[in-house]
């Protein structure tokens, strides 16, 4: 089995935080959304994984650093790591065939700006299975349509009318992913686009057509990380189901001095809290300090020093200095304060 991952945009909807790294490396509940949505899909397959291929952006912006990480990911799973470039901004299906050496044999394919909670097993009997999530408003998502045998005969975007109120996730397995490659190549040598970009829909499309078996697999949560709002939800959320699991989430080497960690909280390590009171539903990554402050709700991401602060709904990237009380600032692009 392999797991194919675009994750070549930079994420504008999450700016300022993805000036200076990838979306997908943002951390969920103390670990990268790439790295928390590659480990599930390993566990939710049950099988060996011979090989993740990730298509990133070009090197000034996706660079070694970011490859050394995605190469541990993978050989943490026992599985062969292969680095893909996409240059150019030109689509989904664009992205797919830029890794077209690793498009064989049974594969998955996912994008890495969501995150999921599943258990199912694959149907042994579809070409190929499309995740999708029951939603109240599927107007606003792509849709599948179901014939009697439930089997997959069409895809809609954004249905004004009702269809379907199973929204696709963008998490695909294919049983034959060359066949899938056969069809996009088709799609870029007759320059077929929708909206100036190449898409996967019209390669699956055409396989339907053609009449491949497409099934649905259901996910029990599908969590975004689309912008702050809903990233800070899914952080919450994702600590939520860890609480429950039974993980450990605060680092054995905090210092807490006259501190309260309100549980579900992921708190790194050489994380220092004084006087201070964090909790329930907040991440703070390793390096932090923080003092005379209260915290909920929140992400912070490295290295970031705080005080003075009461915060709610908050999203704090790496090496930030924020004091609560402060009367000179010095805020970049993009920046935020409500």
């Amino acid at each position: 089995m392999k797991i194919i991952v675009p994750m070549a945009g930079r994420g504008s909807r999450l700016r300022p935080h993805t000036l200076t790294i990838p979306k997908p490396l943002i951390p969920v509940a103390g670990k990268s959304i790439v790295h928390r949505l590659v480990e599930d899909i390993a566990k939710i397959l049950k099988e060996p994984i011979e090989e993740v291929a990730f298509i990133l952006g070009d090197e000034a912006f996706f660079g070694d650093d970011l490859v050394a990480s995605l190469e541990e990911l993978a050989g943490s799973l026992g599985a062969k790591a292969s680095i893909y470039r996409q240059d150019l901004p030109l689509g989904t299906g664009h992205a797919i065939m830029c890794a077209k050496e690793s498009l064989s044999g049974p594969a998955v394919i996912a994008y890495a700006d969501t995150l999921i909670r599943a258990d199912f097993e694959l149907d042994p009997e579809a070409d190929a299975v499309i995740w999708v999530k029951q939603v109240d408003q599927p107007e606003a998502f792509g849709v599948v349509k179901l014939n009697s045998n439930n089997e997959i005969i069409e895809l809609v975007e954004k249905p004004k009318e009702f269809v379907s109120d199973l929204a696709v996730i963008g998490i695909y397995y294919f049983k034959e992913v060359e066949v899938l490659k056969a069809e996009l190549q088709k799609v870029l040598d007759n320059n077929i686009q929708n909206g100036g970009e190449y898409q996967i829909n019209d390669g699956i499309k055409a396989m339907m057509a053609n009449g491949k078996v497409f099934k649905t697999g259901s996910v029990d949560e599908w969590m975004d990380c689309g912008n702050k709002d809903v990233t800070v939800e899914t952080n919450s959320r994702m600590l939520g189901f860890l609480h429950n699991d039974g993980e450990h989430l605060v680092d054995y080497d905090v210092t807490l001095e006259n501190a309260t960690i309100i549980p579900p909280c992921y708190i790194g390590e050489n994380v220092v809290l004084k006087n201070t009171t964090v909790g329930p539903n907040v991440s703070i990554g390793k390096g932090c300090h923080v003092t005379d402050s209260t915290i909920k709700n929140s992400l912070i991401q490295t290295f970031a020093k705080i005080k003075n602060a009461n915060l709610d709904n908050a999203m704090i990237g790496n090496h930030v200095s924020y004091d609560g009380k402060f009367t000179s600032i010095s805020i970049g692009d993009y920046s935020v304060l409500e």
